[in-house]
């Protein structure tokens, strides 16, 4: 089996080398970064399936590193952090990261949230079906290359933010609690918080929605949750 190729970045070399030091027993490949344009020139050279990255480096932030790779790529994104408040970590989910971990953090866990990330975007299990359709072609979502199409065009979403959308489309007028939507899309090993869900359903309302005041595909079911509104085609 090919090993994955992990690309950490810090601008601590102590905790590049310490993370670096659990991933290869693990059995990933590791490929180091010490600052945010260093990151981005080998996240452009290199096949990256996943990223462990630092928020807060003395030249481009974290964040900007996340935001430029958002643009093209729906690559997982671990952020680390030594922000703890939930304010800076939803701010981290809403500009496209998949999961955080708070510093100081535990090697173990770091390597099991890594090892359950990778397992969901590798093996999703989804319908055969090549396409959902709805709302007469105007939203396709295409199964097989877990690809979101809005009129015609490719909607770059990160990999929590498909799976969420799948799991809402594919049960149209089902209600899902914020918890439903962990259990279901996040699997078993997300341990954030609920309110994480909201930002990643803020990010796919901006991104697909014509009106986000006025939504049509991802309706609040006040009290409850959320459930999707498109008008499927059989």
């Amino acid at each position: 089996m090919e090993k994955k190729n992990i690309l950490v970045v810090d601008d601590e070399e102590r905790i590049v080398e310490f993370v670096e030091s659990y991933l290869v027993k693990n059995g990933y490949n590791v490929i180091k970064a010490y600052n945010g344009r260093e990151a981005l020139h080998k996240f452009n050279s290199s096949n990256i399936d996943l990223i462990v990255l630092d928020l807060m480096m003395p030249d481009i932030t974290g964040e900007e590193v996340c935001t430029e790779i958002r643009k093209s790529s729906r690559v997982p994104i671990i952020m680390l952090t030594a922000k703890v408040e939930e304010e800076n970590i939803l701010k981290g989910l809403d500009i496209g990261a998949d999961d955080y971990i708070t510093k100081p953090f535990s090697p173990r866990q770091l390597v099991a949230r890594v090892g359950a990330i990778l397992r969901r975007t590798d093996g999703e299990n989804y319908s055969v079906s090549s396409f959902l359709s709805f709302n007469s072609g105007e939203l396709t979502i295409d199964t097989i290359k877990y690809e979101v199409i809005k009129k015609g065009e490719v909607i770059d979403l990160t990999p929590n933010e498909y799976r969420i959308l799948y799991t809402l489309a594919k049960s149209p007028k089902r209600v899902f609690s914020r918890d439903d939507l962990i259990d279901i899309a996040m699997g078993d090993d997300f341990s954030g918080y609920d309110r994480a869900i909201d930002s990643h359903i803020k990010n796919l309302r901006r991104k697909i929605e014509e009106d986000t005041k006025n939504n049509q595909y991802i309706l609040t079911v006040h009290g409850l949750g959320y459930k999707f509104g498109g008008e499927n085609e059989v």
